[in-house]
């Protein structure tokens, strides 16, 4: 491997991390712009959400769904065998599962799979696609109207 691979693989590393601290914490501006202007975060069962805007005013309304009726709402994105290949010195893939847990427990799991492109210097989200693999049936991501 060369060293080029070895940058490339920590710069993408580091940005899955912070998709995850920015989510967990309410920084959902700092989160957008981790995709590039015209990335796309598509979670299934809804509309691609195209561009900083869309996908900021998207995770805007989940602090607010997430906070109805908690006393002290919080959620953690736990990440797990991450897998990155990369296609050349700008563009990559990654794969991984995720496991999100709120202040009522387990909440929901899935995978992130993701196009990677590097922007001056950094690595961003040209396209993530998130998987809901299942639910706790009492729990946030289940109950939520707008539902994941």
């Amino acid at each position: 491997m060369k060293l080029w691979q070895l940058s490339a693989r920590e710069g993408i590393r580091d940005t899955l991390a912070r998709y995850a601290h920015c989510a967990d914490s309410g920084r959902f501006a700092e989160l957008a712009t981790l995709f590039t202007e015209d990335g796309v975060l598509e979670i299934d069962g809804r509309v691609p959400l195209a561009g900083r805007a869309a996908i900021l005013a998207f995770l805007t309304s989940t602090k607010t769904s997430l906070a109805a009726g908690a006393m002290q709402p919080f959620i953690r994105h736990h990440l797990s065998s991450i897998r990155i290949d990369i296609e050349n010195t700008d563009a990559a893939q990654a794969a991984s599962y995720f496991l999100a847990i709120t202040h009522r427990g387990p909440d929901h799991w899935g995978r992130y799979r993701d196009q990677l492109v590097q922007v001056d210097e950094r690595w961003l989200f040209r396209h993530r696609r998130v998987r809901v693999d299942g639910r706790a049936p009492q729990g946030w991501s289940a109950t939520r109207t707008d539902s994941l």
